[in-house]
């Protein structure tokens, strides 16, 4: 896997370098409300970059931080998860990022940088995504960029507070992505 980037983001393989701007980043509580993980403290934050290493070694995921063109800062992370070569495909997950960048054009970018490598380099036949029911900016956001909504799996996990989580299960396959791409480039980007 690669550095991606266009003129809004970048977006970096994940290294234990990344520590220290992964930390200022999480600070803020908003960001944990709907994620398995708390980054508020440092330990927390290298035991993720350790995982994220982890797994990448084992082929299962690929971590990226997020870092924003303009102030050359992280801002956030995003992953590829559950990777298939056999079944050419992979789920975008566990994105995060500083509520400063919420409803702008950040996340937006990253999306469709992911997407494009996926379609375009990877060759890859799916691409899912997923959030809780209750996260309804992430589901506003994944719709936004045209993802068909699959359906709801439901008591699909437990989150750290030990509530019940249904997951709303989304995904782009590779005969949309000529129009999610185009939908993109009209009218998300930038």
């Amino acid at each position: 896997m690669q550095k991606l980037e266009n003129n809004a983001v970048q977006l970096i393989p994940m290294k234990l370098d990344h520590v220290e701007g992964i930390y200022e980043a999480a600070q803020d509580k908003r960001i944990w409300e709907h994620m398995s993980v708390d980054l508020t403290e440092k330990s927390c934050v290298l035991q993720y970059v350790q995982d994220a290493l982890q797994k990448r070694e084992q082929g299962t995921d690929f971590a990226y931080v997020i870092v924003n063109k303009k102030t050359e800062k992280i801002i956030g992370a995003t992953w590829f998860l559950d990777m298939s070569k056999q079944h050419q495909r992979l789920e975008i997950g566990s994105t995060w990022m500083n509520p400063i960048y919420w409803r702008s054009n950040i996340n937006t970018n990253c999306k469709y940088l992911l997407l494009k490598y996926c379609f375009e380099d990877l060759s890859l036949n799916r691409v899912q995504i997923k959030t809780g029911h209750e996260n309804l900016r992430s589901q506003k956001a994944i719709e936004r960029i045209w993802a068909e909504k699959e359906g709801i799996l439901r008591n699909h996990m437990i989150r750290k507070e030990g509530i019940i989580r249904h997951t709303v299960l989304y995904s782009v396959i590779k005969e949309d992505w000529g129009k999610v791409k185009k939908h993109f480039e009209e009218h998300l980007l930038y």
